[in-house]
């Protein structure tokens, strides 16, 4: 084979498929028949509780989409980092995806800490992010779609439905980085409008496990609500905590808005029933769409399986972005950002709409009480909201 050059081999009837498969031959013949989406998330650190099932769902979001023929004729690959709950490592990972790798697209981060850390890269590169959890808002870059809910979306809806519920007085517990005290800016006003008082407003360093501090001032101010917006790993130790001090959810009134199943699946299903939740999406949703995604992923995953909010988002993510290739004819970041304006999905938390310009979705968030399987009984569902990402506060 060692004269049997490439235009001999197509002139012979060959393929530069079937010639990728001959050792020393077109050796990136077969790339041209994939196309490479990133995925970076967090798979250790504190936030991995959170954040590394997320990876589960976009690799079923591709699998489906494979199984159906793919993106442009292409199949989907995968290419996984572990931003490993570091911010300055994110922005690595993501500067060798968009810069070695070649991917078309990222799906990935959690935190928005880890967002800010590689909106200079995406930039700098012309790289396209699609950031699937719930966030504070604040931010529309040319590079990031936005599908989950941001703040005004969650938080007001959240804050109102609360206080409806004989609730007047909100203690304020978050995690201290940007996503918390930018939902506090708007929950509080929120509160006030509504009638309410905001009674104590508290942050914890990322990772942070010791909580009786704060849940004494909390005895002490004996709210109506808890309001918190402590994320990740240290969501164990305050649930644990607040029960273990008589403040459990047959107690005291408690919603997140950064608590979905799967925080729950490592928080501790005892720990944390009858404590709410606002998110997006519910595995509990009763719809056709929804049955079907949830048996889909206990059917790779196993059936102990749960799904949160940011991992059906996630999955939506992927879909997002093949509409948007498809409907753009071309893998461009450019053309791909532009056909994504207006894009309408039939998803398992019901229909969203991307926004003709400020790239975040319109949809609805619910309320959601756990039980003690771990699942919500859904209380409260909104119409659907449009995303203001830059309210007055």
């Amino acid at each position: 084979m060692s004269k049997f050059n490439r235009r001999d081999f197509l002139q012979a009837g060959g393929s530069l498929v079937a010639a990728s498969a001959i050792p020393g031959m077109l050796p990136s013949a077969f790339a041209a028949e994939t196309v490479k989406l990133g995925l970076l998330h967090s798979l250790t650190g504190t936030i991995a509780l959170a954040e590394a099932s997320l990876v589960d769902a976009e690799k079923l979001a591709i699998d489906e989409i494979n199984a159906a023929g793919g993106v442009m004729g292409k199949k989907i690959e995968a290419v996984i980092e572990d931003g490993a709950s570091d911010w300055p490592t994110f922005a690595e990972k993501t500067k060798k995806l968009l810069q070695r790798d070649k991917v078309a697209a990222i799906v990935g981060c959690y935190t928005s800490a880890s967002r800010k850390a590689v909106l200079p890269v995406l930039n700098q590169s012309k790289g396209l992010l699609y950031y699937p959890t719930y966030y504070e808002g604040q931010e529309e870059d040319k590079y990031v779609i936005y599908p989950s809910q941001e703040a005004t979306q969650s938080v007001i809806s959240a804050i109102e439905w609360m206080a409806k519920q004989q609730g007047k007085t909100f203690f304020l517990v978050g995690s201290d980085y940007i996503y918390p005290r930018t939902c506090n800016k708007i929950a509080k006003p929120t509160i006030a409008k509504a009638g309410g008082k905001t009674v104590g407003e508290e942050y914890v360093p990322l990772g942070h496990t010791e909580f009786s501090s704060i849940i004494n001032k909390i005895k002490a101010a004996k709210p109506d609500w808890i309001y918190s917006t402590v994320v990740g790993g240290s969501n164990v130790a305050f649930y644990k905590q607040l029960k273990a001090a008589g403040l459990g959810g047959d107690k005291q009134k408690l919603l997140s808005t950064v608590v979905s199943e799967n925080e729950i699946d490592g928080i501790g299903k005892d720990n944390a029933v009858g404590y709410y939740a606002c998110m997006g999406y519910f595995q509990s949703i009763k719809s056709e769409r929804n049955d079907k995604f949830v048996k889909a992923i206990k059917a790779k995953y196993g059936q102990d399986r749960v799904v949160g909010d940011p991992m059906q988002v996630a999955y939506n993510c992927v879909y997002l972005w093949k509409m948007a290739v498809e409907k753009a004819k071309s893998f461009d970041v450019d053309k791909v950002i532009a056909a994504s304006a207006g894009l309408e999905l039939d998803a398992p938390e019901g229909k969203i709409k991307v926004h003709a310009s400020n790239h975040h979705v319109a949809k609805k968030v619910r309320v959601g009480r756990a039980r003690a399987d771990g699942q919500f009984d859904i209380v409260f569902e909104s119409p659907v909201i449009e995303p203001n990402p830059f309210p007055k506060l």
